[in-house]
This record gives C-alpha cells, sequence and structure tokens, in this order.
C-alpha cells in the first residue's frame, strides 16, 4: 500500500512540477516517505524484485524529479495526520499543517536515515540463485536406449564432441564437414569407456591401484591403455592388429552390447550366430558372447522371417458331431477336387475338358463318402451336385466347407432361399422353410479344420491316378468310375482287422448305408424257412443296432488319443504383432498383421484370430501366425522426462 502510494506521489509531484517549471525555478526535487521498507524497495535493483515491486520501484526510479527519496518519522509526516483521519477544523489547527519546523533548517539538520535492512528481512525479494558447480563422474547411459542403431548414436555423439571442440576453439581452428573416421571411432570409444567404468568400477580401480581384477576377469588378464579395459591375453606376439590382440572388454547384458552386434549383424548381411561372434572377436570381447549374440541374433526381423516357428494350439476335442450316434450323412463336410482332363465325346480327337469332382463326407466317424462329378467350379454347379446329394442321401443339418469362392456363394444363395420361404404362409412352403441346413465356414488357410475332406480327397485321387494313368475318359465314363471309387471308400475297415476266425467282418462304412460293404458280393440265403413281416423288421434294426454297438466299443475308443499338438503355446494377446505366414510365398513377402481379436473354443483355447492388415481384416488360424520377437509387444510407451541438454553435452 504504502509502496502504491510512493508511486502516487511520482504522479503528483510530475504533475505540479510541470505546471511551476514555467513560473519558477526548481533546483532539487526530494521525496518523503515514512516507509523504510519502501525505501530500501527504491534502493534495490528491480531485477532482484517479485513483479509487482519492481514494476513500480523501475516506474518511480526511471524519473530524474522522484529519484531522490529522503526519511521522515512517522510523527513528524504531515502525511500521517490525515491518513490516520482528523476533522478540518482540527487539521488547519495542527502543528504540522504548514510543514515541519526542522524543513526551514539546513540539510545536515534534518532526519537521518535509519539503518538499511538487511536482504534476508526485506521482503519481496526474488530466491537468490546461487551458480553451483556439480561434478557428475558417470555418464546417464539410459541415453544408449534412446538410439535404435549404432551408426545413429556414433554420429549423433561426434556431432555433440565437435560442437564442444568448436566452442572452446578459434575459429581458424574449428571442424567443419562430414564427420571423420577418427571423430566416429572417437564417439565410439566414448560410449565403450562410458559401459566399462559403469559395469566394472571395481576391476578398473584395482588395475589402477595394481591390485589383482575380480574373478570374472582374471582368465583375461585385462589392462588399462587410455582409460579403456583391454584383454591382456597371450597374443601379443601374434602378427596380428592391435584391436585383435587386446580386443575391448565388454558386459554381457548393456544398451551398447545389443547396438553393437546388431549393427555388425546387419552390415556383414545377417551372418549366423558363430560366424558374428568370430566377427566381433576382432574388436571386442563380450563376456557370455555366445549366448548373448544368439538372443540378438533371435530378435533380428528379416533373420525370424526365414525360420517363423508357428504357435500349435492344444488340439481341441472331438465335436459332438463325430462322437454321438446320428443318420448318416445327417452331418456333412464338403470339398471340391480337381481339375480332371475328360474327353467331350469317344472320338479319336476329341476335344479335351476340364472336369472336378465335389465329395461330401459324414462328419460322423462312420467316414462315410459321396461323390458327384461336376463340370466347373461355379457356384450353379456346386448347388446341382447338392441338390442330387441330397436327393439320394437326404437333406443334411449342416455342412462344413472351406472359404472357397463357390461354397461361399452357395452359402449366399441358400439363406436367400430360406429367407423367400420363410416369407410364404403357404404350408408346403412352410415345411421346406423349416429344413433349414447350417453352414459353417472353416477359417481360412486353415485344411486341418476340415481333415475328413481332405483325407476324402486324397484318397479319391490316389485311386483315380492309379486307374485311369494318363487315360482320358468321357463324363459317363469318369463317373462310373467315381462311383467304383466311392463303393471302395465306403468299405474300408473303421477300425483294425482281427484274426479270430469267428469275430464280426471288420466295420466299414457301408454297414451304415445297406447293411454291409459296398464291395461284398451278395450272400446266399441259408435259410429257406419263411420269416414273417414283423420278424424281418426286428431283424434289421438288430443288425442296425449291433453295427452302433460295434462302432462304440470297437472303433470310438481309438480316436481318444491326439496324434499331434500336444502341449499349449503361449496363447494370443489382442495387439500383438504377427507374421502371417503364406503357402504361395517367399517368407520376405509374408505380411505383417496386428491381432484386433481373439476367437477362443469352447474349451477357451484360442486357435482362430481376426487380424488388421494394411490391406484390411483377415481371419486366420493361430497356426499361421508367427509372433514377432519384439521385447515389449504390447506394452504402452512410457514417455521419458526431460532432460538438461546443456548438462548432457558438458558431461560429453
Amino acid at each position: 500500500m504504502e509502496l502504491s502510494a510512493a508511486s502516487l506521489l511520482t504522479q503528483l509531484m510530475i504533475r505540479v512540477s510541470t505546471q511551476l517549471l514555467s513560473h519558477i525555478t526548481i533546483k532539487q526535487h526530494i521525496c518523503w516517505s515514512d516507509s523504510t521498507i519502501v525505501l530500501a524497495w527504491l534502493n534495490t535493483p528491480p531485477h532482484r524484485l517479485q513483479v509487482f515491486e519492481a514494476n513500480r520501484v523501475a516506474k518511480i526510479t526511471s524519473n530524474p524529479i522522484t529519484s531522490t527519496w529522503k526519511h521522515v518519522p512517522t510523527n513528524l509526516n504531515p502525511a500521517d495526520c490525515a491518513s490516520r483521519g482528523m476533522s478540518a477544523q482540527s487539521l488547519s489547527a495542527h502543528d504540522l499543517w504548514w510543514s515541519p519546523s526542522w524543513l526551514k533548517e539546513p540539510p545536515d539538520t534534518w532526519p537521518k536515515m535509519p539503518p538499511a535492512l538487511g536482504h534476508h528481512a526485506l521482503p519481496g525479494l526474488k530466491p537468490k540463485k546461487a551458480p553451483a558447480h556439480i561434478a557428475v563422474p558417470d555418464l546417464d547411459l539410459d541415453l544408449l536406449t534412446r538410439f535404435s542403431s549404432l551408426d545413429k548414436l556414433v554420429g549423433v555423439t561426434a556431432c555433440i564432441k565437435r560442437f564442444i571442440f568448436n566452442c572452446r576453439h578459434n575459429s581458424t581452428d574449428r571442424r567443419s564437414g562430414p564427420l571423420t573416421v577418427g571423430e566416429r571411432r572417437d564417439a565410439l570409444l566414448f560410449w565403450v569407456r562410458s559401459v566399462q567404468h559403469n559395469e566394472f568400477a571395481e576391476d578398473i580401480y584395482r588395475l589402477q591401484a595394481g591390485k589383482i581384477c575380480t574373478v570374472r576377469l582374471q582368465r583375461l588378464s585385462p589392462l588399462m591403455k587410455d582409460d579403456l579395459l583391454r584383454v591382456g591375453g597371450r597374443l601379443t606376439h601374434a602378427p596380428i592388429r592391435y584391436d585383435a590382440q587386446h580386443p575391448l572388454v565388454l558386459p554381457s547384458s548393456s544398451p551398447l552390447v545389443d547396438l553393437i552386434i546388431d549393427h555388425y549383424h546387419r552390415i556383414n548381411c545377417h551372418p549366423g550366430a558363430d560366424t558374428l561372434h568370430a566377427i566381433l572377436r576382432q574388436q571386442f570381447w563380450i563376456l557370455s558372447a555366445r549366448r548373448v549374440i544368439r538372443h540378438r541374433v533371435y530378435k533380428c526381423i528379416r533373420c525370424f522371417r526365414y525360420r517363423a516357428q508357428a504357435r500349435a494350439p492344444l488340439m481341441a476335442d472331438l465335436p459332438a458331431d463325430r462322437v454321438t450316434p446320428q443318420p448318416v450323412f445327417s452331418q456333412v463336410s464338403t470339398d471340391f477336387a480337381g481339375p480332371f482332363l475328360i474327353k467331350s465325346s469317344t472320338l479319336r480327337n476329341a476335344k479335351l475338358m476340364k472336369a472336378y469332382f465335389c465329395v461330401f463326407v459324414c462328419l460322423l466317424s462312420t467316414k462315410a463318402v459321396h461323390l458327384e462329378l461336376v463340370s466347373s467350379l461355379s457356384t450353379e454347379a456346386f448347388l446341382a451336385a447338392m441338390q442330387r446329394f441330397v436327393s439320394r442321401r437326404g437333406t443334411p443339418t449342416l455342412i462344413r466347407s472351406d472359404c472357397g469362392t463357390n461354397y461361399v456363394g452357395a452359402k449366399n444363395h441358400l439363406i436367400e432361399v430360406q429367407d423367400f420361404l420363410a416369407q410364404n404362409n403357404d404350408t408346403i412352403t412352410h415345411r421346406l422353410a423349416n429344413q433349414h441346413i447350417t453352414w459353417l465356414l472353416q477359417p481360412p488357410t486353415g485344411p486341418w479344420f476340415g481333415g475328413l475332406h481332405e483325407i476324402a480327397v486324397k484318397s479319391t485321387k490316389k485311386l483315380l491316378y492309379h486307374v485311369i494313368g494318363e487315360q482320358h475318359l468321357t463324363f459317363e465314363e469318369f463317373s462310373t468310375l467315381l462311383t467304383r471309387v466311392e463303393a471302395v471308400l465306403n468299405s474300408r475297415p473303421l477300425c483294425p482287422l482281427s484274426s479270430d476266425p469267428s469275430d464280426f467282418e471288420p466295420l466299414t462304412a457301408g454297414h451304415f448305408l445297406i447293411g454291409r460293404p459296398l464291395t461284398a458280393l451278395p450272400e446266399p440265403s441259408f435259410d429257406d424257412r419263411p420269416l414273417s413281416a414283423l420278424k424281418r423288421f426286428q431283424l434289421i434294426q438288430a443288425l442296425s443296432q449291433r453295427f452302433w454297438t460295434l462302432w462304440t466299443k470297437s472303433y470310438l475308443h481309438t480316436l481318444q488319443t491326439r496324434s499331434k499338438w500336444l502341449s499349449t503355446s503361449s496363447p494370443p494377446q489382442v495387439g500383438e504383432l504377427v507374421l502371417i505366414k503364406e503357402d504361395n510365398q517367399p517368407p520376405l513377402q509374408w505380411k505383417l498383421g496386428r491381432i484386433i481379436r481373439t476367437l477362443p473354443g469352447k474349451d477357451g483355447v484360442i486357435r482362430v484370430v481376426d487380424l488388421d492388415t494394411k490391406h484390411g481384416s483377415l481371419r486366420r488360424p493361430v497356426f499361421k501366425l508367427a509372433r514377432l520377437p519384439l521385447d515389449s509387444a504390447h506394452e504402452e510407451v512410457q514417455p521419458r522426462p526431460p532432460q538438461d541438454v546443456r548438462a548432457t553435452a558438458r558431461r560429453l
């Protein structure tokens, strides 16, 4: 408040003096204040005061009219009477109305200035910052983690060291132009020296004191030269370079070691661990080098593409439709195979055309097979083959297939037909609409999800190639041969044959279709006695039940064990970066993707995931994915705290 009053007095003094200068001559201006704090502020440089005080002090002292200030005691200050409150009559009769009496005396009799306040007692001062020099013996090695390659680390360090050199020398001695080999080597040795003093501080102290180093370096007989720790060894007289005779000692775990290994691995065309170890030994001696080098080579993304190993989740349990007795072909799996060249007619030079066959396999473990010859891979050809299959085997409730374009089109067509039928109220169409067929598509590039139809295709092709050879059959001949192959496949025994002659004949898929193998000859009736219709029906039912009993006792238990994928690998996580294996592309062209969703099975094991790639979203089985060897695949990057660049340069 009193500083504001002094500022107001300054304004009044300037205005009044300006008006009086035209009438009288003023030799000196003196301002009075009874506040010792205000007088101390006026004698203090403004930059040492807080903002409020500094602005007003600068305004007061900048004008020559108000540059001289003196102290007046409070009891002798006329302004104090008015500030405390006084009537006009009392004020006019006051002794100080015509100014203090001492003001008419010589200046040497005026009130003296009280002792100045010390800076510790004066309010409104900024805290004083005392410059101090702090010696930092060790460099912050966390700086090494900010660089992804040794070239960048060495280049940046060399530029900083050149800048420091140029600041300390005249313009004639300053360095310019591209970084020299010596500057880059000096920058590398700077970091090697820093890492050595951080990791081998005790060994360096002992060597400098003339003592024996610790156990981990005793076999190397280390020595100190140019403040660098080197291997002493036994190759002093060998005709090799000095760096190979006495390589630099480096620890096994350090960001600098990782950068050095990655650099030499890259510039030497990605050699193996042993070759890279021999190259590094020409200059560096890394403790536990073989283990460290193998670990870093494993982390190389380019090398990983050539040896990418996909994760194999635990083999799933058999679904209920594989182990539950139900009508044959009630649930099927389908696939296409081909092409095969067939003749358009029986003529000698008849035109050759392509033909395919569609296989339907019963999902129940009877492995019953139905083969249909088709003329193309179109959706219409498959729908026609499916109509023939349904007419002869019955309508299935479930169809599984791969993601072929013809199957996807057929699935969409069936959905449209079912939607159309469901909108009609006619009794017949209502009954047809209720016969919905559930269609399930297996994940792309995952043929093992449809193992039954893949095996059926393989077996069918094998029989066809053995029979046909290099011949070209007509459509009718090929269709006839295909039905014979179907009969052979349906006559395969489901369980091992028994050497006991009293045992029942081996169980086949034909027993569930016609009561006997399809390739068996008709058996004569050895009992001429007539049977009633009821007994004949009971006999058929008994035979059918016997087939299912044999299937349950003799065959079902053979499906108990897992043939592969016996162990559980680490499950994929959302956000992981993976390599997508493609069968028809070289490894370097495999795409990268990030997992955006996992699709666990009924047992909780993840076997299928959705991926996000630069070309869009994909769905792939886990067996086709290889996780990249990254240290923090799905950890958030933490921001680094800011650091004093000048302090870092000073340590360099």
